[in-house]
């Protein structure tokens, strides 16, 4: 069960978007941050996270910085993290598997991936990877 999951990505659609699809988890409370700077604020401030999904670029500090800064404190390190993201590019994939990203999809793509992957997340089986694109 999901009962607060945080969105990083620059992008106001995106959000949107994300709430959209998420609205299967009723009770779900769904918080935003624009960049990973923005989200160590929300952390620093909020507890008991469920899930973060992350993109990669993004103004002020990126996806792959906040993700090293993240599993580095305690407090925060076992949040599951599934990065999704228009960079497709392996090198960044298991950059991100590196450190400590559970998944890693690719935009676009379908809701069913991405329901998918929460699920797998919720299982507690770590890491997980999409085809991508769909």
């Amino acid at each position: 069960m999901l009962n607060k999951i945080l969105i990083v990505d620059d992008s106001n659609l995106i959000h949107s978007m994300y709430r959209l699809v998420l609205n299967r988890y009723e009770g779900c409370k769904i918080m935003d941050a624009m960049n990973g700077l923005e989200a160590l604020d929300v952390l620093s401030r909020e507890n008991n996270f469920d899930l973060i999904l992350l993109d990669i670029n993004m103004p002020v500090m990126n996806g792959i910085q906040f993700l090293e800064k993240l599993k580095k404190e305690n407090i925060h390190r076992n949040i599951p993290v599934i990065i999704i993201s228009t960079e497709g590019r392996e090198e960044d994939t298991l950059r991100a598997l590196k450190f400590g990203a559970w998944g890693y999809l690719v935009k676009p793509f379908k809701p069913v991936m991405l329901y998918e992957l929460i699920e797998q997340v919720l299982e507690k089986k770590p890491p997980f990877l999409s085809a991508g694109k769909g």
